[in-house]
């Protein structure tokens, strides 16, 4: 059966002498693998398409839920700045692979894909790397079904003031004073910090603007996304430890 979608290259691999498979996450059919025959030769006039962060409207042949072959293809944006940056290319690997780790084959990809789509074009508009993906992060765990609770207490359930609390990465969510004890390796969190988590679990990645956030509190909050990432998706991402080691070196 042909089938025509919208998707971005989340994952490339070559695949014998001259092709190459790709994983496309799409709008409506989620997570899609497609061969592309020959992507590998010069003259390929495919081999664009299968370039990471591509994205494009693919035809292909698939049977079933098998994997697809690419018939024919056209790019609506090529990404090719985040490609040429390292830090934008850290940055966008780490969106696909944590995408592609967490979604699902055939699972319904339309808010996923929505969502990277706005990652990758925030990266590209040059807005602050750090704050898109903890933004995206954020997205990830509420689809996920990972949500932190950062209303009330995820003990009690009051509303406490917000110097009165602290973040609990095993439990996913908040722990006022009274709760602490429950988990005392939880996080303290400045209300500052905690503004802007509440702020990205309603903020959709398509409506991010400019936001100005100091040193100080972007280290916190990498350090608070860090930890719900860890103990909720339990994840090891080659492109996460990519970015740590830029971290580290101050690349």
């Amino acid at each position: 059966m042909l089938y025509r979608a919208e998707g971005i290259v989340i994952r490339s691999m070559d695949y014998g002498e001259g092709n190459k498979i790709i994983t496309l996450c799409t709008e409506k059919s989620g997570k899609v693998g497609v061969l592309v025959r020959g992507a590998k030769k010069v003259k390929s006039r495919h081999a664009a398409l299968t370039q990471p962060f591509t994205y494009g409207e693919y035809v292909f042949f698939r049977n079933g839920t098998g994997l697809g072959t690419l018939n024919a293809g056209e790019i609506i944006e090529s990404h090719h700045l985040l490609r040429e940056d390292l830090m934008k290319a850290a940055y966008s690997s780490y969106a696909c692979e944590l995408l592609d780790r967490v979604l699902q084959d055939e699972e319904t990809g339309a808010f996923w894909f929505h969502q990277l789509k706005a990652c990758l074009g925030a990266l590209d508009e040059g807005k602050d790397p750090q704050i898109i993906i903890h933004l995206y992060e954020m997205k990830i765990l509420q689809a996920a079904g990972y949500g932190p609770e950062l209303g009330v207490c995820i003990s009690c359930g009051h509303e406490r003031s917000d110097e009165d609390m602290s973040v609990s990465p095993r439990l996913g969510g908040l722990l006022c004073k009274h709760c602490r004890h429950l988990d005392p390796p939880a996080l303290p969190v400045s209300p500052k910090t905690l503004k802007l988590l509440r702020l990205f679990s309603r903020l959709d990645l398509r409506r991010l603007g400019a936001i100005d956030v100091k040193d100080a509190t972007k280290a916190e909050l990498k350090k608070i996304m860090r930890a719900l990432m860890d103990m909720q998706l339990g994840l090891q991402l080659k492109s996460q430890y990519f970015l740590d080691q830029m971290d580290k070196y101050d690349i």
